[in-house]
């Protein structure tokens, strides 16, 4: 077996047990520690390096397969596959930094802008309902006192839904709702986002849901980037406030 493996270390991860090793089994695999066709150590053997018990070990093989990074035969073991490629991944939680947000929000806007413009293009009207109904969920969710998180990225996830491109919404589903900064820079229940940047984001998204409507798919453009934009800028200018990198 190939020395100086990453995964053969106790693991003490607080983003998660499993995650971590997936992390160090990809760096050995796409470094080269681990070559195309090598027999990954057991599962005893993970379970004595790492310490982590044998439900974590197979949920991280389960996702190595998932990546197809790795192949199990079954009564001989699990092995690197012979073509691999490095996953495409975005990691990042509750714990990141205000920058790894932003760059997110960036990559979002690449996409976004133009799903906007596709949704203003394609939509039918009973996918413009369901585009408005998601404007006045927010709006309800801001009148009860609430950040709206979860109601935010619904209605994201509907434009995606609404360009007839299933990878739009499912580029949005990989990020999850994390990509709402509101949520993963200040925390569900952040006093200092107060109903004045709330009504804000919520303007510019009634731009957006009028564009759509119209089919002014420049203008639908226009207004997802100017939201998106938008945002970073209103992050950053209260990040700067808190003192927050």
């Amino acid at each position: 077996m190939t020395k100086n493996l990453s995964l053969l270390r106790p693991v003490e991860a607080p983003r998660g047990l499993a995650a971590e090793i997936v992390t160090r089994l990809t760096a050995d695999i796409t470094s080269g520690k681990l070559l195309p066709g090598s027999r990954l150590p057991t599962e005893q053997e993970m379970i004595a390096a790492t310490g982590v018990s044998r439900t974590v070990i197979r949920e991280a093989v389960a996702a190595l397969r998932a990546d197809k990074l790795v192949v199990s035969r079954q009564g001989i073991g699990t092995f690197v596959a012979e073509h691999i490629r490095r996953p495409f991944r975005v990691d990042f939680d509750e714990s990141s930094s205000l920058r790894d947000v932003l760059n997110v929000m960036e990559l979002r806007t690449g996409v976004e802008v133009e799903a906007a413009g596709l949704a203003a293009e394609r939509a039918t009207p009973a996918q413009i309902k369901k585009i408005t109904e998601r404007l006045a969920a927010i709006q309800a969710a801001i009148d009860r006192g609430e950040t709206a998180v979860d109601q935010d990225f619904a209605f994201h996830c509907e434009i995606a839904e609404s360009t007839g491109n299933p990878q739009f919404k499912g580029f949005l589903e990989y990020l999850g709702s994390f990509v709402i900064p509101r949520q993963t820079v200040w925390g569900r229940s952040a006093p200092l986002l107060g109903r004045t940047n709330l009504t804000s984001f919520q303007r510019e998204h009634e731009q957006i849901v009028e564009a759509i409507r119209t089919g002014a798919v420049q203008k639908a453009r226009a207004a997802m980037r100017a939201h998106l934009v938008n945002s970073r800028l209103r992050h950053k200018k209260l990040a700067t406030e808190m003192g927050i990198k």
